[in-house]
């Protein structure tokens, strides 16, 4: 299998017109953009996040929670065909560029290391919400990505991942303030 390749991009996310290689990006903190998709639901008055439980054999955070979808956008994508992409590989959702909504961008940067290998992410996340309805029994999970998923109350995630954060979690706080911000604004819209 061909390695991926990304567009390498500016603080905005904007595609430089270079590329990079998968593996040079995480080796040398290469700038590039992932999609990120909150699946948000209301559960009587608390609003509820499903986040996915990476697979154990991930380059990062194998075995903790994680945002619903997220994935890399590969050289040439969009933000949004990209979110599509990874909600139907990654979870079964067939959705369409409606059910999608955008909520913002945000920068992760952090080094660390996995599996005896330095890892060093540099990448503006476009976070997208999709509230429509979903089952866990109807989903169908990427077996290589995740190895289950789960529903939680966002505000208890939140809590959670605040200083000293619970390592279950780890999902990015930006990622997360991001759609707690749009779930608020979405609630004074009602």
């Amino acid at each position: 299998m061909a390695e991926e390749i990304f567009d390498i991009v500016d603080e905005n996310g904007q595609p430089t017109g270079e590329t990079v290689t998968r593996s040079k990006a995480h080796a040398e903190g290469i700038r590039h953009r992932t999609a990120h998709i909150w699946v948000v639901r209301k559960n009587g008055d608390k609003t509820e996040v499903l986040l996915q439980k990476r697979a154990m054999n991930k380059d990062s955070f194998p075995g903790r929670y994680d945002t619903s979808s997220a994935g890399h956008i590969q050289a040439g994508d969009e933000p949004l065909e990209s979110a599509i992409r990874e909600l139907s590989e990654e979870l079964g959702i067939q959705a369409s560029p409606d059910d999608l909504h955008f909520a913002g961008t945000f920068p992760i940067q952090y080094e660390k290391e996995f599996h005896g290998k330095p890892f060093k992410d540099n990448e503006i996340a476009f976070v997208y919400v999709y509230d429509e309805e979903v089952g866990i029994d109807n989903l169908t999970i990427q077996k290589e990505e995740l190895d289950s998923v789960e529903w939680f109350d966002l505000e208890e995630v939140y809590q959670a991942c605040q200083p000293p954060r619970d390592e279950k979690f780890c999902v990015p706080m930006g990622g997360l303030e991001i759609v707690c911000k749009y779930v608020k604004a979405d609630e004074r819209e009602m």
